[in-house]
């Protein structure tokens, strides 16, 4: 079996969550425990295994029986620390019900997949169900998996269930898009949210699997896994799983992991695209995108790698974080340029799920980092005295070209052009950044033409969205509405 089927936490202290495991404490050591619960976050972060747990709980016969054994002013006049109230109300794991709830044998605790159940038909039948008192358990659990892909009908049906539900039922709903579920149902609902795990939980989960495998495995290289988990512990399960097969009896090291796992290439690789980022060399950052292709190397890995190191550099040099390893590198990124390449790289991640080839995005995004920075060597730089703010922008109201203060009526383009692009960063830097690759092939008071050379700079900046920003910026500066047209340039 395979580890993170194998060692599911079968016990509020085995969840390695810190926060999951206070809030279960909390309400399941309450008199009355809620009817509906609602766990929220990203996939591979435990929220099945947990809603097992409940249902384990609330019908465990070995607790129950402890339970009645004491009487009510004993448990009224206890005060119980975390841990203890947790010891309280742990799941035997040895009576029918809860190996049963182990084994998925128990006919009383129900799992249903939302998106294969999704109607209002599923949904009413279940509600018809709902009312039958339980076969064997005290309590009847439907643990409602990804609920967000229910219909509004099917959510209307559950809802008049939760308003009124039989004393018998407990229901567990568990999403990945919590936005999608009306706040009707998550009112309704006691909501523990699953956030992605730390590093020190993710070692803690790790550290688990590893002493009942008996592995031998270093330290470090725990520390390089929970890295490259991404947060998750079924992740960090499979990746462990991995390194034991391919260890084969052996010690897991730090260098194993860098090797099966390019880590060292990777952050070798990191440190020269950054540099050469900086440096605006297009074609060595490319080079680069094609050898991290060559040695297998996600591109989503390797992406969200850039954009977290850049974010470290940008905290440096705001002064928020200090880091001895970006004050040694031999480049320097302004504060500005770190903001527009965190932007564009953000974007590249976005669109890799719809990319032809996975390297697409990110090529398009060093390409587009290049265009900007050859574009802005060609504008004449104004003193600090020529700088217009928009506020400071007169309006243009009976004269045949721009007027700005303290430069000539008649403006040259190119100044038009910068300050354009300086009021358009106001809005929106990204939209800025396209600008920047492109040029002003022509203005007036009615109207200007925007040229560029790339299909793909026209697309965007022909959005609906964009080109409102852009228009409602040009009426700021000029006065009155001017009309804008993009030209791509034939080469």
């Amino acid at each position: 079996m395979v580890f993170y089927r194998k060692y599911r936490p079968q016990t509020i202290e085995e969840l390695d969550s810190k926060s999951v495991r206070d809030s279960l404490t909390a309400v399941l050591s309450s008199k009355s425990i809620s009817h509906a619960f609602l766990f929220t976050g990203p996939k591979g972060l435990g929220k099945t295994s947990t809603a097992r747990i409940v249902a384990k709980v609330v019908n465990c016969e070995e607790k129950s029986k402890i339970k009645n054994q004491k009487s009510k002013s004993q448990l009224k006049s206890q005060k119980l620390e975390n841990g203890e109230a947790r010891d309280q109300i742990e799941p035997c794991n040895r009576c029918y019900q809860c190996k049963s709830i182990i084994n998925g044998t128990n006919i009383d605790v129900l799992e249903i997949d939302g998106a294969s159940n999704r109607g209002i038909d599923e949904i009413r039948d279940l509600r018809e169900k709902v009312r039958l008192a339980p076969a064997a358990s005290k309590n009847k659990v439907y643990i409602i998996d990804e609920v967000h892909m229910l219909t509004q009908e099917a959510f209307n049906a559950l809802l008049k269930t939760l308003e009124e539900p039989p004393m018998h039922v407990i229901f567990i709903l568990c999403t990945t898009e919590p936005h999608k579920v009306p706040a009707t149902i998550v009112s309704r609902c006691f909501h523990i949210s699953f956030k992605l795990a730390t590093k020190e939980e993710l070692e803690r989960s790790l550290q688990r699997v590893a002493k009942a495998e008996k592995l031998n495995i270093d330290k470090d290289a725990l520390g390089y896994i929970a890295r490259l988990s991404n947060g998750g512990f079924r992740e960090g399960a499979k990746i462990l799983e991995e390194l034991t097969l391919n260890a084969v009896g052996r010690k897991i090291t730090k260098e194993m992991v860098e090797k099966l796992y390019h880590v060292s290439s990777i952050n070798y690789i990191l440190s020269e695209m950054l540099e050469s980022l900086a440096a605006k060399d297009t074609k060595s950052s490319l080079q680069l995108v094609h050898r991290a292709i060559e040695q297998g190397i996600d591109m989503k890995y390797f992406i969200e790698q850039l954009i977290s190191e850049l974010h470290e550099m940008l905290l440096v040099e705001i002064g928020v974080n200090g880091s001895e390893k970006l004050e040694v590198r031999s480049y320097k990124l302004e504060v500005e340029e770190i903001k527009e390449l965190i932007e564009l790289l953000s974007r590249a991640h976005g669109e890799l799920k719809y990319a032809v080839l996975p390297q697409l995005p990110l090529e398009l995004a060093i390409v587009e980092w290049g265009i900007q920075k050859t574009q802005n060597t060609q504008i004449v730089r104004e003193s600090d005295s020529q700088k217009i703010r928009v506020s400071d922008s007169p309006k243009v109201r009976h004269s045949d070209s721009p007027s700005f203060p303290n430069v000539p009526k008649v403006t040259p383009m190119d100044t038009f052009w910068k300050q354009l692009i300086d009021h358009v960063k106001l809005y929106n830097h990204s939209i800025a950044g396209v600008l920047r690759g492109c040029g002003l092939k022509s203005y007036d008071n009615k109207k200007i033409v925007i040229e560029t050379g790339y299909k793909f700079h026209k697309e965007r900046l022909e959005e609906k969205q964009t080109m409102s920003i852009i228009e409602k910026t040009c009426k700021e500066i000029m006065g009155n509405d001017v009309g804008v047209s993009v030209l791509l340039k034939n080469k």
